[in-house]
């Protein structure tokens, strides 16, 4: 008896759980959204000013062309910062019109959900 309410406890656990990861994978609140028939890629942001610095980054977590518009996105969320992203390298090659620190462009990235770290 007392073994019959352990196996269902844990069976619960492992539902809920499953449900939670579920919601937030068709929600696109994971760290890969699931796409669907209305993707709509990032466009390429225009920056101001000249181009003053360039930055690579390894990008971790990425697995569709939807986890390249979210690392896309989150680039150009930064202030002076432009990205374009590679799904088969995993990387992220970003130009800046002012100094713009690699915290904050990896901060962005990792708020997406994914890992970054500056190569060059």
């Amino acid at each position: 008896m007392a073994a019959n309410i352990i196996i269902i406890a844990i069976l619960a656990m492992a539902c809920v759980f499953a449900a939670r990861g579920a919601y937030r994978h068709f929600t696109g609140k994971g760290a890969c959204c699931g796409g669907g028939s209305d993707f709509i890629p990032e466009a390429d942001k225009k920056l101001d000013g000249r181009i003053v610095e360039k930055k690579s980054l390894k990008i971790e977590g990425m697995t569709c062309e939807n986890c390249v518009n979210r690392v896309k996105k989150a680039i150009n969320s930064v202030d002076g910062a432009s990205g374009k992203v590679n799904l088969r390298k995993g990387t992220a090659e970003v130009v800046c019109d002012r100094y713009v620190s690699n915290d904050d462009i990896q901060s962005a990235i990792e708020r997406a959900g994914y890992r970054a770290a500056v190569i060059k």
